[in-house]
């Protein structure tokens, strides 16, 4: 793949052999985010499993510190006196049927969904629409459940969803490139530390495999796996 002169100059700024420690990957991600806009930082975490097997699914969710800098559009369904605890905690939209039936028409601008259990048959309805999208409420992310208002809080604070892909990698955002450097350690150690937290027991061998953390113009800087977190975060 062809890169442009900008893209090249940046790169020569990072060293593609070295491992470099959680501090300094920050410091240099933030360095190399010179786009016209106000980048977002991912991490991407390889993780020693093999994620076709049951017992090896890592998936969940943490809340990080800072947020991601990004204004979350929160979507619940519910009825009654569960509809206006969800509105008044912040949700963007509430409903229940003839929500469903405006998302079955296309309708899908939100970013998460949350769910009553008592809804979750209407909902059910939409898996073919929200399951590839990654919107569909689950209960293992805790976006199931009858107490809503700390669901749409937890939400708005900075809750993210983990989930290990097909090539048993990670991706989440943890920030903005405006973001201080301080903010943006805590949010990646907040983020580590929920994935050790989270290795399944089935996991053999090394489990962090490989850190990479990138903005979203710039080029990949490899953290040592075996130092992962940020000293003074």
């Amino acid at each position: 793949m062809k890169r442009g002169k900008r893209y090249r100059e940046l790169l020569a700024k990072v060293d593609r052999t070295m491992l470099y420690g959680a501090d300094a990957a920050i410091d240099l991600v933030k360095e190399t985010a010179q786009a016209r806009f106000d980048e977002t930082i991912d991490i991407a975490v390889r993780l020693g499993v093999e994620p076709r097997h049951a017992d090896q699914q890592v998936r969940g969710t943490v809340i990080l510190p800072h947020g991601t800098g990004k204004k979350v559009r929160v979507l619940v369904f519910a009825k009654g006196e569960k509809a206006k605890e969800a509105e008044e905690a912040g949700a963007d939209v509430v409903g229940a049927e003839e929500l469903a039936e405006k998302i079955q028409a296309g309708w899908l601008d939100f970013d998460v969904a949350v769910a009553a259990p008592d809804m979750m048959s209407v909902v059910g309805r939409l898996g073919r629409i929200l399951g590839p999208k990654g919107l569909m409420p689950n209960p293992k992310t805790g976006t199931v459940t009858f107490d809503l208002a700390q669901a749409v809080q937890d939400i708005k604070a900075g809750k993210v969803e983990y989930r290990v892909d097909k090539t048993a990698i990670v991706h989440v955002p943890i920030g903005k490139a405006s973001f201080d450097r301080d903010k943006l350690a805590e949010n990646y150690n907040a983020l580590l530390d929920a994935l050790i937290k989270a290795r399944p027991a089935a996991a053999k061998g090394q489990y962090l495999r490989s850190i990479t953390i990138s903005s979203s113009m710039g080029p990949g800087i490899k953290i040592n796996p075996l130092q992962p977190l940020a000293e003074e975060a």
